[in-house]
């Protein structure tokens, strides 16, 4: 495919932002270079591990830079000449002397309805907080954490089942085909883009491995459930049972207790587990672990 004449600078580092560099690529845009983190430890060998988008990138004889700071770049950047921006689920807050570099900045893909849900956790507490909905914005960027102003919205129903991977995935096809369908209006400008509504901005927070503990005397059965479908992959929920730490996987809210590693959560109820992952690694389902793991 013919590549478009403008260039552009891709920004991303997590799996999210692989949809999109796959659907810029493929629609033919003229992808310059790709901004991505430093290559990091991930598992339990701690295995220095490229990003995905690197990967994909150099695939396809794409430039990726990994500066430790964004400074380090500027001169790169600038010796592109007329160059766009598009960021999604980069992981650093790009400053001002970066974003003016770029005609007509950063376009940026956050998957929520912002301004709620501002910060590094969207989809998880669009779970977390039992929302009937969530969505794709598409914004131009700011130093301000997605402060920016909108260039469009598309909103995603849900239906109180998803899990945070399954969200995920449907996010990045949802905002990517928003994305190829907004940027030649942005870029001609016939798109302009308005301001968010300070006043119902809402923010969400960073989550940690400390985020995994699950307490079911401090949840509702409820809640409990929702926070094993929204930390699902990352950071996890954990709880000991039978004196073994395991990771809940999959679970049922149930007004009584139906296996002896059923959770009693505050309001009475409990949460019954369906799938969960034993010390060894292996994924199995409650009678399975009781069998193999019973207690001492």
């Amino acid at each position: 495919m013919q590549k478009t004449l403008k260039k552009v600078i891709f920004f991303g580092t997590e799996d999210f932002s692989l949809t999109a560099l796959q659907g810029l690529v493929e629609a033919g845009y003229n992808v310059v270079a790709v901004i991505t983190k430093p290559d990091s430890k991930r598992g339990r060998k701690q295995i220095l591990t490229p990003p995905s988008v690197k990967v994909y990138a150099e695939s396809h004889n794409i430039p990726v830079w990994q500066p430790a700071k964004l400074s380090d770049i500027e001169d790169d950047i600038e010796a592109l000449g007329d160059v766009a921006g598009v960021l999604v689920s980069y992981g650093k807050i790009i400053p001002s002397s970066i974003i003016n570099l770029f005609n007509p900045g950063i376009i940026n893909v956050h998957p929520s309805l912002l301004p709620i849900y501002r910060g590094p956790s969207p989809i998880e507490s669009a779970i977390l907080n039992g929302d009937q909905q969530t969505g794709v914005t598409i914004m131009k960027l700011e130093a301000r954490m997605d402060a920016g102003p909108i260039y469009s919205q598309i909103i995603q129903p849900l239906t109180g089942s998803e899990t945070k991977p399954e969200l995920y995935q449907t996010l990045a096809k949802l905002g990517t085909k928003q994305l190829l369908n907004d940027l030649p209006a942005i870029f001609d400008e016939s798109l302009k883009p308005s301001p968010q509504d300070e006043a119902n901005a809402t923010y969400c927070n960073l989550l940690t491995k400390d985020d995994s503990l699950l307490h079911p005397d401090q949840l509702i059965a409820d809640d409990a459930e929702r926070r094993v479908r929204a930390f699902l992959g990352y950071p996890k929920t954990k709880i000991q049972i039978n004196g073994k730490e395991i990771i809940i996987t999959k679970t049922h809210v149930s007004l009584e207790s139906k296996t002896p590693i059923d959770i009693k959560c505050q309001d009475g109820a409990y949460l019954s587990i369906d799938e969960l992952i034993a010390p060894s690694g292996h994924k199995m389902d409650a009678r399975a672990f009781l069998n193999g793991y019973a207690a001492d």
